[in-house]
């Protein structure tokens, strides 16, 4: 029986062989840096990795790239696919990334692609995202998507439980605290514009130093800041996140469009 991570490959493997694109992720991150970081080779940590997909495709590019995952199944995978990578097994909210030789303001971007930041433990969103805030160099960028809408289960093949609900006001506030401003609000990773769809991808900038912590919300809490058209850790597990690629909003508008399709 093959293992979690070989199966979750299996899944993109085939989507790739059908013709379909199955590298926005990487596509944004290369974009945004470009555009706000402009400097090569940007190092990228690829936080809750699964199997290495997101950061084997940007080490392919030319950038310095560190996996991290809390699932020891998905992690091995990406070992084998690409050892001469850096991947670390650990759990997010447990934070202590300076232990894996990850320092302070080291960071270019962090790319949390796969539902990530709704399969938290409740309580943890917010010590997640100082730990991540904490590795990224001032101005670097955090690019998180995840859906919006009340989710499925996600046992049936893969997945294990039911993620945790989570809305944009919620994560800006946590942003906010964490030292993370909104730069930039997307609908997919093709950097569709955000016009309250069911799914998101937002990319934060590092603000040095950090807001003084205060009872006021912040007024991104209150707000999508961004109008209609602006342009372009519950352990967390890669199964877990992903499910069945057939549901994961990750792929459209190119793969997930035909999926449904099927």
């Amino acid at each position: 029986m093959a293992d979690r991570g070989t199966d979750y490959d299996a899944r993109f493997a085939e989507l790739a062989a059908s013709g379909k694109h199955v590298h926005g992720e990487a596509d944004l991150v290369e974009q945004l840096i470009e555009q706000l970081i402009r400097h090569r080779p940007a190092t990228v940590l690829d936080a809750g990795c699964g199997t290495g997909r997101v950061a084997i495709e940007l080490a392919r590019r030319g950038y310095r790239t560190i996996g991290i995952d809390a699932d020891l199944e998905m992690i091995e995978t990406a070992r084998r696919k690409a050892p001469d990578l850096l991947w670390h097994h650990a759990d997010l909210a447990l934070g202590a990334l300076g232990s894996l030789g990850i320092t302070p303001s080291s960071i270019d971007v962090v790319v949390a692609a796969g539902n990530v930041m709704i399969f938290l433990r409740p309580g943890t969103l917010e010590p997640v995202l100082r730990a991540l805030g904490e590795v990224l160099h001032p101005d670097g960028l955090l690019v998180a998507g995840f859906s919006l809408d009340a989710p499925r289960p996600l046992g049936a093949t893969l997945g294990i439980g039911r993620p945790n609900p989570l809305d944009l006001a919620t994560y800006d506030e946590a942003c906010h605290a964490a030292g993370l401003r909104l730069e930039r609000r997307l609908a997919t990773w093709d950097g569709a514009p955000y016009a309250g769809a069911s799914y998101a991808v937002s990319v934060h900038r590092r603000t040095d130093p950090p807001p003084v912590a205060s009872d006021e919300p912040h007024p991104a809490a209150r707000r999508d800041p961004q109008p209609a058209g602006h342009r372009a850790p519950r352990t967390v597990t890669r199964s877990d996140r992903h499910g069945d690629p057939e549901r994961d909003p990750r792929l459209e508008p190119h793969a997930e469009q035909e999926v449904r399709r099927r």
